[in-house]
């Protein structure tokens, strides 16, 4: 599938603010296989002072902007092109859940694709009591790694709430979790602290969702969303799959990736500091439009 993406994200600033610094996480990624960047340009208003395009340690692109004059609003813009590829179904050659440290202590590398990285806790998400308990009861017996995320990611679904206004970014997992509501951040970290809590490695993706409008109702420019699911090492012959926790499904074609961390804190898609002597406010819009006809589940 083709998609054309447009994003744009506006802040206004109450007083002029001066002197910021950002890392944008905005650029569709290319991944062997699974999708390609065809084309894309990202666009900052007004100029910043200084601009590197560069990438992370994970090999997300990165923009770093340094801002030295004061300026009532700041606006970021991306217009991409890109090809999403289905991944076709395959059978399941994961190892059952208690061989998978096993096959992780086989694994000698410690580059950005590493296992080893996505394990232990991170900035935001931490292996946690009640969530590994929540995690061993809804396992089936002698559950294969895949079978495990799959049943994970199937019981939070059911289990918790979707509801945009519950939480903030700056919500803990655990916070999330007691309570059985939160949004697509909140769904993925809790599903990574359960992951992680019965020893799978797991990791955070930042992306584009395309959805689709109630039957009967015409689509909304600007309705589409950036989205988040989770990224799980499923053994050495598995490697690593993804779920959408927020939608219970593996993630296919309608999914845009962008970013993969430990966290949401590695994959902000707008990140930094800024000098502003007032309140400000933000307002982000999102299209991804499919060139050509496709059939597609609703999605959040």
């Amino acid at each position: 599938m083709i998609y054309d993406i447009s994003a744009s994200i506006d802040y206004s600033y109450q007083v002029p603010a001066v002197l910021g610094r950002t890392l944008l996480r905005l650029m569709p990624a290319t991944v062997p296989g699974a999708q390609r960047l065809v084309a894309g340009a990202l666009s900052v208003t007004p100029g910043p002072s200084e601009r590197i395009d560069r990438a992370d340690f994970f090999g997300n692109a990165v923009t770093e902007l340094a801002f030295r004059t004061a300026a009532r609003s700041t606006v970021f813009r991306l217009q991409a092109r890109v090809e999403r590829l289905a991944q076709a179904p395959s059978l399941d050659l994961t190892p059952p859940l208690d061989r998978i440290a096993e096959e992780l202590r086989a694994v000698p590398s410690l580059g950005p694709d590493s296992p080893h990285h996505f394990l232990g806790a991170s900035d935001r998400v931490r292996p946690r009591r009640a969530i590994t308990a929540y995690a061993r009861t809804i396992l089936p017996a002698g559950a294969t790694a895949l079978a495990a995320v799959q049943a994970v990611g199937r019981a939070l679904h059911a289990d918790m709430r979707f509801d945009a206004t519950a939480t903030t970014v700056e919500t803990d997992p655990l916070h999330a979790f007691t309570a059985r509501h939160g949004v697509c951040q909140d769904f993925s970290h809790v599903m990574i602290a359960a992951l992680r809590g019965l020893g799978i490695p797991a990791g955070y993706v930042s992306g584009y969702l395309r959805t689709l409008p109630p039957a009967g109702e015409e689509r909304l420019a600007g309705a589409d969303a950036m989205h988040a699911w989770v990224r799980a090492w499923t053994g050495i012959e598995g490697g690593w799959v993804e779920f959408d926790p927020t939608n219970d499904l593996m993630v296919a074609a309608d999914h845009v990736l962008v970013a993969v961390g430990r966290d949401y804190d590695d994959v902000a898609p707008v990140k930094g500091s800024l000098r502003i002597a007032g309140a400000q406010e933000s307002l982000q819009r999102v299209d991804v439009i499919p060139l050509g006809p496709r059939e597609s589940a609703q999605m959040r």
